[in-house]
């Protein structure tokens, strides 16, 4: 199926979508900060550049889009009608990528969080209060408390 604009219009259009500091990644970002956590945000020391980076608590966190990182079973995740050989390329390789780095990650003793875009539009304070439990509890397992 061929594309409804033309390429000039579809490049300006991708060319918008931002890779970090998105609006779910700010919103997650001030949750975070206003319980108390401390972190550094996109750290490139990082096998790739985590959002959220706690050292505190061994812990990275990625907020992800449904769309690129295509969530299982979520209709954000949907598929385009048209270049669909190139999208499938494009997102098989983001899939791969985000493995590799989250098993780095682990490889060096970071826990590894996924925050997904859904999540954050239904159910924000039930998804935030969740990531906290797990931050904590996951401090308690280190620290034996």
């Amino acid at each position: 199926m061929p594309d409804r604009i033309s390429k000039e219009e579809r490049s300006r259009n991708m060319s918008k979508i931002r890779g970090r500091d998105t609006s779910i990644e700010v919103e997650v970002r001030k949750y975070l900060f206003s319980q108390g956590f401390r972190f550094r945000k996109n750290d490139n020391r990082y096998p790739g550049k985590p959002d959220i980076v706690l050292p505190k608590y061994r812990t990275v966190v990625f907020v992800n889009g449904c769309f690129w990182h295509r969530h299982a079973n979520c209709k954000l995740a949907y598929m385009p009608k048209s270049n669909i050989e190139f999208w499938n390329l494009k997102f098989e390789k983001n899939i791969a990528n985000d493995k590799i780095k989250k098993e780095k990650l682990k490889s060096m003793g970071f826990r590894v969080i996924d925050v997904w875009e859904c999540e954050i539009k239904k159910e924000k304070e039930k998804t935030f209060e969740n990531l906290k439990k797990e931050l904590l509890r996951g401090n308690e397992e280190e620290t034996g408390q």
